[in-house]
């Protein structure tokens, strides 16, 4: 298991309009890490670059302590999982995980062992002598990750491997690749831009937008305390409500806002009194009744039923926000209502 740093990485394809800002990362050995973000934000682009496959324009990437930036692509010991699986139509699977090893010298019973091994991660061992044709997507995408694991990579890149797959087979291939790269012991770096499967499958993230990194950390720390309102947006639906900070103590902020005081406990660094700030509060956050903080009246109408729970429409004075109430029963809510917010779940951001 590999530590990949990255410094200085910038790129750009015309002048004047860089595809990357400098980035500086560290991915631990053993981590499952994400670029995540919109579509043209640079991640793709960052992934070919570690892979060897596009040259940085400036900037250094080491795996452990080797600057391995300027060897070729079969040099560094990667292996990369596309978005397309790029399998051979008329070899059998287990021709296709072989393929890696023959291109390597590996021959025998050497071959034979390690296909079998790879074949065994991905629970395809039965399938070993159909062809590609036959299979499922999902079942296709294990035999791209097992063709890509057989030759030991030391470092292993996804770029969007799920986009292809429908949304049921999607949900149940997160937690498979995840446990696949876990078993293997794999450094690896996964691009996606929906931001579920980061959430539900990183160790931790990079968010990128622009070409520049807005917040690095645990799914947990970008989705509860995201760096910016950008980043707030992104990795999750969220409520933006504008205020000025009127407090600031040991225990928190106090911020005047259209839906009246709220007081949140944990605020960025550099904020001052009198500041306009914007508080992000995420639909879940907010519970139906009276508690002794962060109190607000406002009409529950306009449900939209996802099942296990209903996203409403909250419309106070001067103020509109979402609430996402779990088991949702009511077809109806009539009137102005109570509701609060936590102080540990309101996020105070620059606005």
């Amino acid at each position: 298991m590999i530590n990949v740093k990255l410094h200085g990485i910038s790129k750009s394809y015309i002048a004047g309009k860089p595809v990357l800002e400098p980035v500086d990362l560290e991915i631990a050995g053993g981590e499952l890490f994400f670029l995540l973000g919109p579509s043209g934000c640079g991640k793709s682009t960052l992934l070919r670059i570690i892979a060897g496959f596009v040259a940085p324009d400036s900037g250094q990437i080491f795996f452990d302590d080797t600057d391995i930036s300027m060897l070729p692509p079969e040099k560094r010991g990667t292996a990369m999982v596309f978005q397309s699986y790029a399998l051979w139509p008329h070899m059998s699977i287990q021709e296709n995980v072989a393929f890696g090893l023959e291109t390597q010298g590996v021959k025998g019973s050497e071959k034979k062992r390690r296909v079998a091994e790879a074949l065994d991660l991905v629970q395809l061992t039965e399938l070993a002598e159909r062809k590609p044709p036959s299979l499922s997507g999902g079942q296709q995408q294990r035999v791209a990750l097992a063709r890509a694991i057989v030759v030991n990579p030391r470092l292993l890149l996804l770029d969007e491997p799920l986009s292809n797959l429908d949304a049921k087979l999607r949900d149940s291939m997160r937690s498979e690749i995840r446990r696949i790269c876990k078993e293997a012991k794999l450094t690896a770096i996964y691009v996606t831009h929906d931001r579920k499967e980061a959430l539900s499958m990183a160790d931790r993230i990079a968010l990128l937008n622009n070409g520049k990194i807005q917040q690095v950390g645990t799914p947990r720390e970008i989705y509860r305390r995201p760096a910016n309102i950008f980043a707030a947006s992104f990795i999750g639906d969220c409520n933006l409500l504008r205020g000025e900070i009127v407090k600031i103590s040991e225990n928190g902020c106090t911020i005047r806002t259209a839906a009246g005081l709220m007081t949140a406990k944990e605020f960025q660094p550099g904020l001052a009194e009198q500041d306009n700030v914007s508080l992000m509060i995420r639909p879940e956050a907010i519970v139906a009744g009276e508690s002794s903080l962060n109190n607000f009246t406002a009409c529950a109408d306009d449900e939209s039923f996802l099942g296990e729970a209903g996203l409403w429409q909250l419309q106070g004075e001067g103020f509109h926000m979402t609430w996402l109430a779990l088991n949702s029963h009511s077809e109806k809510s009539t009137g102005a209502r109570c509701f609060h917010v936590d102080p540990e779940n309101i996020a105070v951001l620059k606005s």
